[in-house]
């Protein structure tokens, strides 16, 4: 049984969209996508720096655009599909719940909100390794911190204001080995995106809405979701609340998956699979390289 992933924001770097430009059609999708929502994503996927792509209203329409193009060339049938926060806009239109286009807008609009949300307090994440969650969660509470990312793989990415992050770097968790600052503009999945919930519930109107046509899991709790009204609203929520992938992962070893693709631009998703999924074939699409090797991986584990 075969789940394709889609990763979150933090995953893009510079020039990750530049060899999937080159494969049949690409480009021209690119520049209608382009067109449709009022961003360059040829340029930001291939010529702009770092700095301009963690532009939140920038990192995420490009995510999006990265993950359907490579799905577009994987050709699969996958039994589950998922995303980690914004990908799960990205899992919506692989699930038929909205078309591509779609979901290009509703991303520019989701955007737009958070980065404008983020402006208001100076605010950050941070990944935090090892440790147990038990301990961990209470820890960030008291200074004020949202769990905001529970990962699973031994990882938790906290979320608050910039000055909550450098008291967590000054005093870490017990067990925990690590803080990692993220190379996001705010902090996503908490309280502070509430200002983008409100943007996004009064978008959501103008869409054209289906129900999932494969098993679609939902991060906000691990559930599987059948109605696309359903999905939706979720993906309105999501903003300014927790991600469980860990509880995603639980459910895909549940339903008894036994390859992992992850969509470009692929890594992050693969490696806490590799930890929390023993068993389970992983791979990653960093460039079109890696097509062929994911194809016989999908002709051993697809149609369940």
């Amino acid at each position: 049984m075969l789940v394709l992933v889609a990763p979150g924001q933090g995953a893009q770097t510079p020039g990750f969209l530049t060899p999937w430009l080159d494969l049949p059609g690409a480009a021209d999708r690119i520049a209608a996508w382009s067109d449709a929502i009022g961003l360059d994503l040829a340029h930001y996927g291939t010529r702009a720096d770092a700095d301009e792509i963690r532009d939140t209203a920038v990192a995420q329409p490009l995510l999006v655009a990265a993950g359907l193009l490579s799905a577009a060339a994987l050709d699969a049938s996958p039994s589950v599909v998922a995303g980690h926060s914004v990908g799960e806009i990205t899992a919506a239109a692989l699930a038929g719940v909205i078309d591509d286009e779609a979901a290009l807008r509703f991303v520019r609009t989701r955007g737009l909100g958070m980065a404008e949300a983020a402006a208001v307090t100076e605010t950050g994440m941070a990944a935090l390794l090892g440790g147990d969650p038990d301990v961990t969660i209470p820890h960030l509470e008291k200074l004020g911190l949202t769990a905001a990312n529970i990962n699973g793989g031994g990882q938790i990415v906290a979320a608050g204001t910039t000055a909550q992050i450098a008291a967590l770097e000054a005093d870490k968790p017990e067990g925990v080995r690590r803080v990692v600052t993220l190379k996001v503009a705010g902090a996503f999945h908490t309280h502070h995106m509430a200002p983008a919930v409100e943007k996004l519930r009064a978008a959501v109107g103008d869409l054209t809405v289906s129900d999932p046509t494969v098993r679609y899991v939902s991060n906000a709790d691990g559930h599987t979701v059948a109605t696309g009204t359903e999905v939706i609203a979720r993906l309105v929520g999501q903003v300014a609340n927790p991600v469980r992938w860990d509880l995603c992962m639980e459910t895909f070893q549940s339903l008894g998956v036994t390859a992992l693709v992850e969509l470009s631009p692929g890594g992050t998703l693969t490696g806490l699979a590799k930890r929390a999924l023993p068993g389970v074939k992983t791979l990653a699409l960093k460039t079109p390289d890696d097509l062929d090797t994911a194809r016989a991986l999908i002709s051993e584990h697809a149609g369940a």
